[in-house]
Formats: structure tokens, sequence, C-alpha cells
């Protein structure tokens, strides 16, 4: 298992007593490169992207994506390729603890724990949200509910019920993407749809950040519960 410290004093994980001491590691499990990072530190990174006008990915490895990658060549090749490729679980950790290095719960990023500090964050510093995926009246109910808990936030969206093979459909949903020209894109159409999309089409999208969400565009619609912060703190979710 190959191990990557964006700070060379691998010390640093055992005597941190921050989570600001942790530094971001790039931990190769099976060959596949996983970015464990904080959350504050993900945030950071969005934040970076956006007031430079660069482009970030985000992609997240739990067990079932992990899976993924191991039945569909086009999928790993697609998350070597993206820059963040984040440990969203604890089977991954217990995975990466089981190979010889045990990493501190800090570096499980669950969207149930990161998405409320990115959408603060947007709001706060004026940064543009587009959600795609899930059905209209889940892309309406998400972008009602997010502007009531985010007052200062712009969000927009457009739903995942379209054809891949489509070319016109297709060409549709970039044009209103990049027309609204958001900071930040969340895909939330489930995996491996969400990741496919995104090879296909990410290099011509104006946005800043892209996002593969899941169901999370369903949870902000209220269609779907998120895990109770306990369970989650328990590793549980």
């Amino acid at each position: 298992m190959q191990i990557t410290l964006s700070n060379p004093v691998f010390e640093n994980l055992s005597n941190a007593k921050s989570v600001g001491d942790l530094s971001s590691i790039d931990v190769h499990l099976l060959g596949r490169r996983i970015t464990c990072m904080t959350i504050p530190a993900m945030v950071d990174a969005i934040h970076s992207a956006c007031i430079t006008d660069s482009r970030l990915t985000i992609g997240s490895y739990n067990v079932h994506s992990f899976n993924m990658s191991m039945i569909h060549p086009w999928f790993y090749n697609f998350f070597q390729t993206v820059e963040i490729t984040m440990c969203d679980g604890v089977g991954i950790l217990k995975a990466i603890e089981f190979m010889g290095l045990k990493l501190p719960f800090e570096y499980r990023v669950s969207y149930t724990a990161l998405m409320p500090e990115v959408l603060k964050h947007c709001d706060h510093h004026g940064f543009s949200v587009y959600l795609l995926g899930a059905a209209q009246d889940h892309i309406d109910a998400a972008c009602n509910n997010l502007s009531q808990h985010y007052p200062s936030l712009k969000v927009d969206g457009h739903h995942g019920f379209f054809s891949m093979q489509d070319s016109e459909q297709n060409e549709a949903v970039i044009e209103q993407i990049n027309a609204a020209k958001p900071h930040v894109l969340i895909v939330g159409m489930g995996n491996p749809r969400q990741e496919e999309w995104i090879r296909l089409y990410g290099d011509r999208l104006n946005a800043n950040v892209i996002m593969l969400g899941g169901a999370v565009i369903k949870r902000f619609a209220g269609v779907t519960s998120d895990c109770p912060k306990w369970i989650s703190d328990l590793g549980l979710e």
C-alpha cells in the first residue's frame, strides 16, 4: 500500500491534537488512490477552486463505489484522474487499517457531515450551486429548502431523467448548466451513472467544482433522511 503525505513529517498523524493538524494524505488501496482529507480541508479546497476560477472534481470512495471500481475499468480510470477521491465511509478506513495504516476518524468525510459545511461556506462567500439529478419535483423541493436554510445562496438545478444516449437532451442540460455558471455543481444521479456522465461531459461544463453526490439531492429535498449525527459519529452510517 503506497502512502503519500502532503506534509512529509509522518509523525504529525500520531501527534495531531486537532483536525487542523492533520495532513492530507493520498493512500493507494489495492491500486485505488484515496484522498484522505478532513472536512475543513475539503472546504478550503473548494474555496480555492472558486476564487481562483480553476477546476476541481471530487469523487468519493465508499464500499459501493470501491466495488464499482473493481468491476468497471472505466470507473477505476476515471477515479484515478479526478483531483480528489475522498474517503466516504468507515468501511474504507477499516480497509486501510487492515492493510497496515490506522488513520484518525476525522478522515472519514461523509456527505451528511460535509454538505452543511460546504453550503454554509457558499452562502457566506456568495458561491452559487447547481443541482443535477433526481426528479424535477425533488429538484424544486431541494432548491426551495436550501434557499430557506441559506438565504443568500444562489441555487438552481435540472432533473436527472434524461438519456445519456440522446445528444440533444445532453446538449440542453450542458447549455443550462453553463448558462448558470455555477461555482459548485452537485451531480446526484447515483453511481456509476453520475461518474459516466461527468467522464463524458465534464470538460464541457462551466463550473469550478464538480461534486459527485449520489442521493444528496433527495436529502436536500427531504425525501431521504440524513443519518442521525450520533449514528454517524459512531461510524455506523
